[in-house]
């Protein structure tokens, strides 16, 4: 059987130069890790034999907090088989945790450091453990967003992109099987990254069926710079970042395209290891 990459997905923390990043592979393990952007350091968190959706998941804007939806698939456990939690960056270990049963819906984002959207209604008379919560930290009764994208992934990722300044800009279909929902950010020098967010049961190998696939634009000068291998990319302050093939890469942000490409952390190699929350 083939090795395939690790699948690296990081959430940037809005008010703080710090960032969760999920690490999966193979399948059915998963990690998170704390990446501290002033310095670009990496300390892992910890590791959960199941599968997080890191496209329902988001950090707190402080980066204090993570919340995330994983399913284990025990489904005569106590957690049902999958759960939402609340959790101190960057480890897992639950302040919170609302066990659901099922993969729909799930999740949830951070509106402030202090308040918190779940990604389902019933939620709200689910939570027999958030009383573990700090007293700071308190749930959105209702629905805060003018647009829905469903329970599923879109309905948290699509919701979260444009929070974190990307704009929606059009919707595709290229057939029944695949729907993609395209994204832009302005870049410094004029550059512009597109995000296609892709929904397909025709996925490549080695991608689920939401995977994402970029292209640097230039309106002025016309130029276009296709980057289909990279699975995540983003702004962070006046470099670029993205990860391809379970590395995660920077380079600034010239009128020509990117500078010298500098190669931050390769998480290819990393294996299994119990590790207990410091709390």
């Amino acid at each position: 059987m083939p090795k395939f990459p690790a699948r690296v997905h990081p959430i940037l923390a809005r008010s703080a130069k710090t960032a969760v990043i999920l690490r999966r592979g193979p399948s059915k393990s998963v990690c998170t890790l704390l990446w501290d952007r002033r310095n670009d350091t990496f300390k892992l968190g910890q590791w959960l034999r199941g599968r997080i959706y890191e496209r329902r998941c988001d950090l707190s804007p402080d980066g204090k907090h993570f919340i995330y939806f994983a399913m284990n698939g025990k489904w005569d456990g106590p957690m049902k088989g999958s759960w939402t939690a609340i959790s101190r960056a960057p480890y897992l270990k639950a302040l919170a945790l609302w066990p659901w049963g099922d993969c729909w819906n799930g999740g949830g984002l951070f509106l402030t450091d202090s308040r918190f959207w779940l990604n389902n209604h019933w939620y709200d008379e689910a939570a027999e453990t958030v009383g573990r919560l700090r007293k700071k930290l308190v749930q959105e009764p209702g629905y805060p967003f003018e647009e829905n994208h469903g329970g599923e992934c879109p309905g948290v990722y699509y919701i979260r992109l444009q929070r974190d300044g990307w704009k929606l800009v059009r919707r595709e279909s290229p057939s029944p099987e695949e729907h993609i929902a395209v994204f832009e950010k302005p870049l410094p020098k004029g550059w512009v990254l597109e995000k296609s967010a892709h929904a397909s049961i025709n996925n490549p190998v080695g991608s689920g069926c939401y995977y994402d696939t970029h292209r640097l634009i230039h309106p002025e000068s016309g130029e276009t710079l296709d980057h289909p291998k990279w699975e995540w990319a983003e702004l962070d302050r006046k470099r670029l970042v993205w990860v391809t093939k379970g590395v995660l890469y920077a380079a600034k942000i010239h009128g020509k395209g990117l500078g010298d490409v500098k190669v931050l952390h390769e998480f290819n190699e990393m294996e299994f290891e119990a590790i207990p929350a410091p709390y």
